[in-house]
């Protein structure tokens, strides 16, 4: 009798303990599994091979670089740095997007949802700037493609442009505008900026006038 329950008391145990194990194990489960996801990685902004070449060019013509415009970044990161110290922008010696809208080159679509440092950065300072810091910097100029359009039957019209592909500034259009600017006074950006448009009788949309008072108020701030 002794040993039927003692064997009694043995089986009880070992029940016992099968079902505490098994709801341990289903307790720690999905905490484990919530402490072991990953948060997924934001997708690097970088710029393509073209957009480089052209804001070597940029460069080039603004007298801040005088290597050639290869498409790939090189020696050519102290003057991007110089660029964007002249400009407000953060300073890290690459085309990041901040430096792309400012420089009016095109993004793609992709880069387009791509969030970077740059960009989170320079809103942060935006957003100080407008609680007192200082004033907050407005929007890059950007032409519309009816304008680019109507600027390259300008250049056309004055024997500047043979080529160019419509609505859009390639290399071609943006030659032949920096020889616009300078036979017109203009400062030499080889983009399609305010100045350039108005000096051509080419209208400003209200939102471009805006952006351009807008400017000229984040300059005038900035010399006081």
């Amino acid at each position: 009798m002794f040993r039927k329950l003692s064997f009694t008391v043995l089986l009880t145990l070992f029940a016992a303990f099968g079902a505490f194990a098994q709801a341990a194990s289903s307790a720690s489960g999905p905490a484990a599994a919530a402490t072991t996801e990953k948060p997924t990685k934001p997708a690097a902004f970088r710029a393509t091979k073209d957009q480089i070449k052209q804001g070597q060019q940029i460069l080039k013509d603004q007298k801040l670089w005088s290597g050639e415009a290869t498409g790939v970044y090189g020696e050519s990161r102290d003057a991007i740095k110089a660029y964007q110290k002249a400009n407000g922008l953060e300073i890290n010696g690459k085309f990041d997007k901040a430096t792309l809208e400012k420089m009016n080159i095109a993004l793609t679509d992709k880069q387009k949802g791509i969030s970077t440092a740059s960009t989170s950065s320079s809103s942060s300072k935006s957003s100080a700037s407008s609680t007192g810091d200082g004033p907050k910097r407005p929007a890059p100029f950007r032409a519309s493609a009816d304008q680019i359009k109507a600027a390259q039957k300008a250049l056309r019209d004055g024997k500047m442009l043979t080529g160019g592909e419509e609505g859009k500034l390639d290399d071609a259009t943006r030659d032949s505008l920096g020889k616009y600017q300078e036979g017109n006074g203009l400062k030499v950006t080889k983009t399609l900026n305010a100045a350039t448009l108005e000096k051509m009788g080419i209208a400003l949309t209200e939102k471009q006038k805006e952006q351009v008072a807008a400017q000229a108020a984040y300059d005038a701030a900035k010399k006081n």
